[in-house]
């Protein structure tokens, strides 16, 4: 089993749990997070929802093999079902970070309405060094959190930015001690299970309301040009460098 899933007292707890990986995701995780995502959407018993990571990393981002095998084809499949039903969950969800967050574990936060980070967690966007481009409307929601410039610097360069550092910026809510976490993100959700949905709910479609359009047309643009990415000789060396631990040599193309 590669996701968990639990519910007590109205809130659901989903968390990777393939910890060998570093909770990289492929497709079964996406499948079983967006019909997890789904259910609890629709189910009176669910009032809250959390993510979170099992081990000592939140999430690698998307599995090497994924890329490889080419089952990444854009938004018509379990990467798109996941984004869909992450950007239209109606309910309050809250995201819970440490160890590591790499690419989709940092771009899926975006989508939650409250994150919490351990101190020490490291925080990675590689699209460009990678030679890719951003996924899950980054290219929207990161300049609307910080400005461009910021969003800019951090999608780039691809550099490792502190907990301390996504909380300035706005990805993440607060940075609290390692082991204090999971009861801090407890104590969260069940004062938000306490509370009447319907005003949740409603509150939550009314500030996500604005952006609805303009997120799913960014995901739809970004989903075309990572996939054509994929298959770029940019791609294959940058994969290859990263295979045989070397720099890219990214100049040799024009």
């Amino acid at each position: 089993m590669t996701l968990r899933s639990d519910t007590t007292d109205g809130v659901l707890r989903l968390t990777l749990d393939r910890a060998d990986k570093k909770n990289a995701l492929d497709q079964g995780m996406y499948r079983g997070l967006a019909a997890a995502l789904t259910r609890a959407g629709d189910d009176p018993a669910v009032r809250v929802a959390i993510i979170d990571g099992a081990g000592d990393v939140f999430c690698a981002g998307n599995d090497i093999a994924d890329f490889q095998s080419g089952a990444l084809k854009g938004l018509d499949g379990p990467i798109g079902d996941f984004l869909w039903a992450i950007s239209t969950f109606p309910k309050p969800l809250i995201g819970a970070v440490h160890g590591a967050a790499v690419g989709i574990g940092v771009t899926m936060l975006l989508h939650c309405d409250l994150v919490y980070a351990a101190a020490g967690t490291k925080f990675v966007l590689p699209f460009v060094n990678l030679a890719l481009v951003p996924e899950a409307a980054s290219t929207v929601l990161l300049p609307g959190l910080m400005g461009h410039q910021r969003a800019a610097e951090l999608l780039f360069f691809g550099d490792r930015f502190t907990a301390e550092h996504a909380e300035r910026v706005g990805i993440v809510n607060a940075v609290v001690p390692s082991d204090a976490l999971a009861d801090h993100v407890d104590e969260r959700a069940r004062a938000l299970a306490d509370k009447p949905l319907r005003s949740l709910v409603t509150t939550k479609n009314l500030l996500k309301k604005r952006d609805w359009d303009a997120v799913h047309r960014a995901m739809k643009s970004e989903a075309e040009f990572f996939v054509a990415g994929l298959g770029a000789p940019e791609a294959r060396e940058a994969f290859a460098a990263f295979f045989e631990r070397r720099a890219p040599d990214f100049r040799q193309f024009s």
